[in-house]
């Protein structure tokens, strides 16, 4: 038995007082208001409501090691980047690491692998795999239903899947961007209950009225905190804070507890803010998460205020975790999963014929996970298509990393390089190889270095070659978060000397795979358009 004495934060009742709480076996026994002179606040721990602990690039026993450090004590987990490569296995692994650590990982059941069927995933779960999960208590919800067309059509499929979730009671996520109106009403009637999609005021708000939760999201490549926020002070029930994918040199500064910082510093009512950062992802995902009530789990933080949410301690089931600047979370021993069966290309592979006088070019968004659609002139070399720095269109791939298949091939504006070429193997969902460059040679240089890791993310210049490993599935890494946090700042750094303007470059690059989001994007079969949901050409005659 312990006691621990601060400033209690009640969220529910709307009051702070001076307390002691005491813990036997793991749960609050009893809080007591008591006179003390201790200044510290004592809140219950924050929840990210919906992320891809891949994208960290962190297994889950090492990205519970920092989260802990922000005063998060557990996360709603999707793990369809890993499930994308491995199937039900790679779930499994996660569910397994996350198992050994005190940290609450709630993981769902992906529901789209693969994401769409115009892509090369390394595997396939089905309505049955589905089932078989959903049975599993270790499995929380059925993961962000991307295919929304599936079920607007009515796909067979899809509704099998959304059919289990509901047998088993457990809540369906959404991921609808940009679908309103009649569209919007029959998604959610299909049982779908969250979006973490929204990017504008107007789109979040007929969702809400509609009976959606919002989840305001804030990651490293999508952040639509500053164009959701003001809905937080009147949908605060029914709104919750989430990163859906956060690189580890993020991680590393802050996480659910700087939007806390900053919605307060917006003069939101400190409760409002703690309810959505706390309370909701609990209640609405039935998680065994304490919020600081008596009989509840110990889960809960101490901080040094409630305006910069600095996090002094943090406890899980009464074990403390985190304490004044050490994490307590042991490290784990795991064997590395992957899947990678592609061979070295040659500068050959990434040649373009053409006479075409105009392109179809991406243009990458920053902070946007949503692109547009360009039309621009052709630039040609020897009969072949090529990169133009003055312009700023340089040549993309896609590369099928589970078989020997040939590249896709594409352009794409707003990276800015200037020299040499960037690529990884993590290309939301599918996970292939995924590169941009000035040059046909440079981009064959960047997707090779890839291929003799067996995964990882690169930079390449006329002189030098960088590259981070990503051995676990060919998007984690075996190592720290500050060995992989520290790595992923210098080659982040080397990709913006060789030109790159965007604030995330390797963040917004692995997006330019994802299909579902519109509306131009590239898979290893080819350009896709993704308003009509259907290939299209590169070339404009």
């Amino acid at each position: 038995m312990k006691t621990i004495q601060g400033q209690i934060v009640d969220i529910q009742n709307q009051r702070i007082y001076s307390g002691e709480i005491t813990i036997n076996s793991g749960k609050i026994e009893s809080i007591t208001e008591k006179e003390h002179n201790i200044n510290h606040y004592i809140l219950p721990g924050f929840v990210d409501a919906h992320i891809h602990i891949e994208s960290s690039m962190l297994v889950p026993s090492e990205f519970a090691k920092i989260a802990v450090k922000h005063g998060t004590v557990a996360t709603v987990s999707d793990p369809h980047e890993i499930a994308n490569v491995l199937g039900v296995e790679g779930v499994e692994f996660m569910i397994n690491n996350g198992k050994q650590t005190p940290f609450k990982f709630n993981f769902g059941a992906p529901s789209c692998v693969p994401a769409t069927t115009f892509e090369s995933a390394g595997a396939v779960i089905d309505s049955d795999d589905i089932k078989t999960l959903m049975a599993n208590p270790d499995i929380k919800y059925l993961a962000e239903m991307m295919n929304y067309p599936g079920v607007l059509f009515d796909d067979d499929e899809v509704l099998k899947k959304i059919a289990w979730a509901k047998h088993y009671n457990k809540p369906v996520d959404g991921h609808a961007p940009g679908l309103k109106g009649d569209d919007v009403t029959k998604y959610i009637n299909a049982g779908i209950s969250t979006d973490h999609e929204c990017f504008t005021y107007d789109e979040a708000l007929e969702k809400l009225q509609k009976g959606m939760k919002i989840l305001i999201r804030e990651g490293s490549a999508a952040k639509n905190f500053d164009a959701l926020i003001d809905l937080l002070p009147e949908h605060h029930q029914n709104m919750m804070f989430c990163s859906d994918d956060k690189h580890p040199d993020d991680l590393l500064l802050n996480h659910i507890n700087k939007l806390c910082a900053r919605a307060v510093a917006k003069n939101i009512d400190v409760f409002k803010v703690l309810q959505v950062a706390c309370v909701n992802p609990v209640k609405h995902y039935k998680l065994d998460v304490g919020l600081l009530q008596q009989g509840d789990a110990a889960d809960f933080i101490m901080v040094n205020n409630l305006t910069d949410f600095k996090t002094l301690q943090t406890y899980i089931n009464g074990e403390l975790v985190y304490d004044n600047g050490t994490s307590l979370v042991k490290h784990v021993s795991f064997k590395n999963l992957n899947n990678f069966n592609t061979k070295k290309k040659t500068v050959d592979d990434f040649k373009v014929e053409s006479t075409a006088k105009h392109i179809r070019v991406i243009e990458a968004l920053d902070g946007q996970l949503v692109t547009n659609q360009l039309k621009e002139e052709a630039t040609i070399q020897n009969g072949n298509l090529v990169s133009n720095t003055a312009t700023d269109i340089l040549k993309m791939t896609v590369v099928n990393r589970y078989k020997n298949d040939a590249p896709a091939l594409a352009f794409i504006k707003n990276f800015g390089l200037k020299e040499g070429a960037i690529a990884s193997s993590v290309g939301h969902d599918s996970h292939n190889i995924i590169a941009v460059g000035v040059s046909d040679d440079a981009i064959c240089k960047a997707v090779n270095l890839i291929i003799e890791n067996k995964g990882g993310i690169c930079a390449v210049s006329n002189s030098e070659e960088r590259i981070v490993p990503l051995p676990v599935a060919g998007i984690m890494s075996d190592q720290n978060a500050e060995t992989i946090g520290h790595s992923y700042a210098a080659l982040d750094k080397m990709a913006k000397q060789l030109g790159a303007t965007l604030h995330a470059p390797y963040m917004t690059l692995s997006f330019m795979a994802l299909l579902v989001i519109p509306s131009l994007k590239l898979s290893d079969k080819g350009l896709f358009d993704g308003g009509r949901f259907e290939f299209t050409s590169l070339e404009i005659n």
